[in-house]
């Protein structure tokens, strides 16, 4: 597993901060009515939670692609970080534990993967899917706030595809 450094974290909040920005529609149509303007944040958490998902241990070819994004992201980042702003780069920014999935989880994941790739390909929110997930991957180890979202995530993926594998045998 890919250990997330300071630089992956802040392509993350990077690419967090560029959708916020982008989405906001302004204080007083938030107010107003605020449902169509939320429900626009639906396609990008939900590729964040699936993208937060597949760092925590997935193997094979989807744990190689997360772990390869994650890994770009951490140089980009350090880099950004070393040549941009003078800071040291290779930090890790990792919690110390996490939760794993299970074997259903797994499988859970493996079923969420073709709904993400069908989505970005079909669906108008092709690229909120793309920016969630890699934005997913980089904050999903991460030892702040949004790195503490993945261990429910973690658990409700578990306890999801428990029921769903469960109910079938």
């Amino acid at each position: 597993m890919i250990v997330v450094t300071l630089g992956g974290v802040t392509v993350g909040l990077a690419i967090l901060v560029r959708f916020v920005i982008v989405w906001w529609p302004g204080a007083k149509s938030l107010r107003g009515n605020p449902l169509p303007h939320l429900s626009g944040l639906l396609p990008f958490l939900a590729a964040w939670a699936y993208g937060a998902v597949t760092i925590l241990g997935i193997g094979g070819l989807i744990g190689w692609a997360a772990n390869t994004t994650l890994w770009i992201s951490n140089w980009l980042g350090d880099a950004a970080l070393v040549w941009g702003v003078g800071t040291a780069a290779g930090q890790a920014a990792a919690r110390g534990t996490y939760l794993p999935l299970t074997q259903t989880g797994g499988a859970l994941v493996l079923l969420m993967t073709v709904g993400v790739v069908t989505a970005v390909k079909f669906s108008r929110y092709g690229r909120d899917l793309k920016m969630g997930a890699w934005c997913g991957i980089c904050l999903g180890t991460s030892a702040g706030i949004a790195g503490l979202a993945a261990v429910p995530l973690a658990t409700a993926v578990n306890w999801a595809g428990q029921a769903l594998y469960g109910a079938l045998a």
